[in-house]
């Protein structure tokens, strides 16, 4: 590939994407610098490897691929857990707003320590399904498995999630019918 067109390509890349992997980024840290360099990690390989790029739609889920290396090198000096689990407790539910009530923000803070008890790897697969939108086959490009053990890792996660949930409510296994 010539020079000219390695450029052209990263161009269209870079200008198509940059926005969803900065969004992706800035989903897993609390720390916009750490957002920033993994974004500037992800397209400095992207330049690298530019050949490897996939032309279809298959781009950006390459491109989150190598931005969930990059967060894998930044976690060896952070504590991303807690960060999140920190970021979490601080935003509001989407719904909130005068009429939330006790019992909703409990509901949320229940998900949110059921999620805080979650392995990385299972907050991984549900906030790439949920926050990115990824889809079976999506979530296997980037979690660098088949469509269908993304799909299980999925499942598994969503279990365990509702399990952890399950441990926090005082009347788990009683019915609520009157």
């Amino acid at each position: 590939m010539s020079a000219p067109d390695r450029e052209e390509r990263f161009r269209r890349l870079f200008l198509a994407e940059y926005r969803h992997v900065l969004a992706y980024s800035l989903r897993r840290t609390s720390d916009l610098a750490d957002a920033q360099d993994v974004v500037a990690d992800t397209f400095t390989v992207a330049w690298r490897r530019i050949e490897d790029a996939p032309e279809d739609d298959d781009a950006r889920s390459w491109l989150f691929a190598i931005a969930r290396r990059a967060f894998a090198n930044q976690r060896r000096s952070r504590q991303r857990r807690s960060a999140l689990r920190d970021r979490l407790r601080l935003q509001p539910p989407v719904s909130a707003g005068a009429s939330e009530t006790t019992e909703q923000r409990q509901q949320l803070q229940t998900v949110l320590d059921a999620f805080a008890r979650l392995s990385r790897d299972e907050q991984e697969v549900l906030r790439l399904a949920l926050w990115e939108d990824l889809s079976h086959r999506e979530l296997g490009i980037v979690l660098g498995c088949t469509e269908n053990a993304a799909a299980i890792r999925l499942h598994r996660a969503r279990r365990r999630l509702l399990e952890e949930s399950m441990k926090d409510q005082p009347s788990a296994g009683h019915s609520l019918e009157t």
